[in-house]
């Protein structure tokens, strides 16, 4: 089959025989005939563009005044939804699709109690962790309808977000040593860059791919992170110099290159992460992410006695709590026990007190 793309739909063949050819659009789920309108056929470039334009139309359509549909478009107007990153656009416009349905609700029917059984719906139709999100999202939209007069109150604020699964493995947990070493040893040389990258650096992902070979300045690499903005000055160790040296061998204008020698795209990271992930079965555990290593870092620190705040710098945070977020495998242990014997001591300094002085008290001055 002719390699046809166009923007928007999903094309493909099936895997089993007739190995059949089906075409969809990705936001609606809209089918075309590819019998009526055979693939690369003038008909159908003319049904993708029909189904594209009914679905930008509907895209532009503005919801009804005093209605919950129309608290959302309010807010995607704010400055402070333009200036998030890309990536927490994307969520919040993904979860705000799935109030469409009831978009129409008159906004004096809108209360706590309606919110929470909107969470508990979201919950078991596109699961819990989307399920959050929807709730952090009204809660950010009411937040600024509220002063703007559009709603009373901050409905979602009370409602209760959803807990992880039990028995559910935690997403991004931290690598060992060991695990880190055996992947730079099997990986291929352009994928093992990009995971030293990251584990030297702390740095998300997207953020460790989109770095230019001119972010390092005087021995810091400059960089702002993608989801929060925040600025990042990342020192430069001789360990990290020497990663950074081994990845530049290449002529793209990013620092890291893919394995066709040009910037790596996140999906292209992704992709080739799981691919080398299933390559090595057995050997590299399938849990292992490349966020994770970010979570890595920020354990190691705090184990090493690293204060949050100094974590939240260089993991480019705003708040402690994120980095003890990022940190909260750490093995606080030993550090811990110095605590404790400071507490035992204090303990048996005291109750050596209370004995001195029931010993300076005669029997006669205790009342039965």
């Amino acid at each position: 089959m002719t390699t046809i793309k166009v923007k928007g739909f999903k094309i493909f063949r099936d895997k089993k025989r007739p190995f059949k050819a089906r075409c969809y659009h990705r936001k609606t789920g809209l089918k075309i005939d590819l019998e009526k309108a055979p693939l690369g056929s003038a008909a159908f470039f003319a049904e993708c563009a029909k189904i594209a334009a009914v679905y930008e139309a509907c895209q532009a359509k503005e919801p009804r005044p005093g209605t919950l549909g129309a608290l959302p478009a309010f807010y995607f107007r704010q400055e402070h939804y333009l200036n998030l990153s890309r990536r927490t656009q994307a969520d919040y416009r993904k979860v705000a699709n799935f109030l469409a349905p009831i978009a129409d609700t008159p906004l004096h029917l809108i209360d706590t109690p309606l919110i929470a059984g909107i969470h508990d719906k979201a919950a078991k139709k596109i699961g819990w962790r989307q399920a959050n999100m929807l709730r952090t999202f009204l809660s950010e939209v009411f937040r600024f309808a509220v002063p703007a007069g559009l709603i009373d109150a901050n409905y979602a604020e009370a409602v209760i977000p959803k807990p992880r699964p039990k028995g559910r493995p935690r997403a991004n947990r931290p690598w060992t040593i060991e695990e880190l070493l055996k992947v730079l040893e099997l990986a291929p040389p352009r994928l093992a860059a990009a995971v030293a990258v990251i584990a030297n650096t702390g740095l998300d992902p997207s953020d460790a791919i989109a770095l230019r070979r001119d972010a390092v300045e005087d021995g810091v690499i400059w960089a702002d992170r993608g989801k929060t903005g925040e600025p990042v000055a990342i020192p430069v160790p001789q360990r990290l110099q020497a990663v950074m040296d081994a990845a530049r061998q290449h002529n793209a204008i990013t620092m890291l290159a893919s394995t066709l020698g040009g910037p790596w795209s996140y999906s292209g990271l992704s992709t080739a992460w799981h691919r080398f992930k299933k390559a090595q079965a057995g050997v590299v555990p399938a849990e292992l992410t490349l966020k994770g290593l970010r979570h890595t870092m920020a354990t190691i620190l705090r184990e090493a006695g690293a204060a949050p705040r100094k974590i939240a710098d260089l993991l480019g945070q705003r708040t402690e709590s994120m980095a003890l977020f990022y940190s909260r495998d750490a093995q606080l242990a030993e550090r811990n026990r110095e605590t404790m014997d400071i507490y035992q001591g204090e303990i048996e300094r005291r109750t050596e007190v209370v004995k001195l002085s029931l010993k300076s008290v005669k029997p006669g001055q205790i009342s039965k």
